[in-house]
């Protein structure tokens, strides 16, 4: 199967070196001739180019581009002409196939497939990516060419439905960007009452560690620690008072997440 890659960043690079062991990868399109060199030889396949009429037929077409530009790009791509139509997919996790409409209208196969996993480094997480979940949605018949594609390189699909895929992503937010958010406002906070750094440090160490794996040794509402957890709303609005005195953002936040674990504990902190 031949496959055009267009964006070549993180998720770019990764699917396109582990799709690379068993398929055909064609024509590799960056914003430049440079980054898409770079992403060639990385992947270790491909014609690197930096112009979409450079672009020839492919039997997938794999959108890896932020966000923002899917539908520009899809537009863009029904403008090229001589083009046979065949499978386009986009990576966002948020949005759904809607955004390749101008390609559906011409008669082309249309998915989306998101990976739930940090594409930090493409190095990393191309040794990461097995086992990965892999929310997939779009026509029936695309579908039945991109599951067994993403099942080659390890990826475990299962099919969503496009009106559930903001909360789903929205999901994945809350399971691994929040986290080092949480981190670095706990850091500040210590950091505010003058705990020595090397104590900060270490703290950050042995804390999330042990939160890690009680989660995964408890489970969530087992491993729920805390005031709120203990319904001990006296302490919680305390405390959310002196957060919001010198932070007002995080004082709602943390009345806000203090809310939510009571819920998980069935207490009432109001």
């Amino acid at each position: 199967m031949r496959i055009n890659l267009i964006g070549a960043g993180r998720l770019g690079q990764t699917l396109g070196r582990l799709l690379s062991q068993h398929h055909t990868l064609g024509e590799v399109l960056t914003r430049s001739t440079g980054s898409a060199q770079a992403a060639v030889d990385f992947i270790g396949q491909g014609q690197p180019v930096s112009n979409l009429q450079d672009m020839q037929d492919a039997d997938v077409w794999l959108l890896a581009v932020p966000d923002r530009h899917i539908a520009d790009v899809a537009k863009a791509l029904s403008e090229r002409p001589g083009l046979r139509p065949s499978v386009v997919v986009h990576g966002s996790g948020a949005y759904t196939s809607e955004l390749l409409a101008p390609l559906q209208a011409q008669g082309w196969l249309t998915a989306s497939a998101h990976c739930l996993l940090s594409f930090a480094q493409p190095e990393l997480a191309v040794t990461q990516f097995k086992g990965v979940v892999c929310a997939i949605e779009g026509d029936a018949k695309a579908l039945a060419i991109l599951t067994p594609l993403m099942t080659d390189v390890g990826a475990q699909c299962f099919e969503i439905d496009a009106q559930h895929k903001l909360s789903y992503h929205a999901a994945a937010v809350w399971a691994t960007n929040f986290l080092p958010v949480l981190q670095h406002t706990a850091e500040q906070l210590w950091q505010g009452v003058g705990m020595p750094e090397p104590m900060v440090q270490q703290l950050r160490t042995q804390l999330l560690s042990l939160a890690v794996n009680n989660v995964l040794t408890l489970g969530p509402q087992g491993a729920l620690t805390g005031p709120a957890s203990r319904g001990d709303s006296t302490l919680v609005q305390a405390q959310g008072h002196a957060l919001t005195t010198s932070d007002p953002l995080v004082g709602t936040a943390y009345l806000a997440l203090s809310e939510l674990a009571a819920k998980m504990a069935g207490q009432s902190i109001r």
